[in-house]
């Protein structure tokens, strides 16, 4: 929902770094798993317990996620790029509440039904972009990316605040998961109802 509105705003300077970057030949790719690694180690962190250190391994992952985009935009975007990229962000997202539901029991069920939403979600965006790339459609507004990215209630900005949230309330993390969840599945109707009228025969 915010993440074509913030974009404008945190470009400029990812681009910059990101070109600096390049020219000292950081490959968008080595940001991409760099970054997962970071991610996948702040759900391991969270799931020990260590919660803040979970707080700062998240916030260095989406660092590391702008960056690439910046390389990639400095180098020149791939597909396999593109394909990591995506695979890398939904892998980071999923760890995150199973980091939660592994740190306390009675966290399981809402980190289950948290994860199922975010798979609801994953399908039907990446279902959405390969038809729309069908179709020869384009949708720039959140950047310059490998394919379409369609928007929603909940994308990356929105996912981002209630991890952090969640790290710095975890006794909430069923209240804010349950939440997530649902704002996830109304996503997932917004995106079939505009399925509905844009891919129209």
């Amino acid at each position: 929902m915010f993440d074509a509105k913030i974009r404008p705003l945190i470009d400029p300077p990812l681009n910059r770094l990101g070109r600096a970057m390049a020219r000292v030949g950081i490959s968008a790719n080595m940001l991409t798993f760099g970054g997962l690694s970071l991610g996948l180690g702040g759900a391991v962190a969270i799931a020990l317990g260590q919660v803040w250190i979970g707080l700062a391994l998240i916030v260095a992952n989406r660092l590391a996620d702008g960056l690439d985009g910046a390389v990639a935009r400095a180098n020149g975007p791939t597909t396999l790029g593109g394909y990591f990229d995506i695979v890398a962000d939904f892998a980071f997202y999923v760890s995150v509440p199973l980091g939660f539901g592994v740190m306390a029991a009675q966290n399981t069920m809402s980190a289950l039904v948290l994860v199922a939403s975010f798979v609801l979600t994953g399908v039907s965006f990446l279902a959405f972009a390969v038809i729309a790339a069908e179709r020869g459609e384009a949708n720039d507004a959140h950047g310059k990316k490998s394919f379409f990215y369609s928007t929603g209630l909940a994308e990356g900005a929105e996912t981002i605040a209630v991890f952090i949230a969640m790290c710095l309330f975890p006794a909430w993390f069923a209240v804010l998961a349950y939440g997530y969840a649902a704002l996830c599945v109304l996503t997932v109707f917004q995106r079939s109802a505009l399925a509905v009228v844009q891919f129209k025969d």
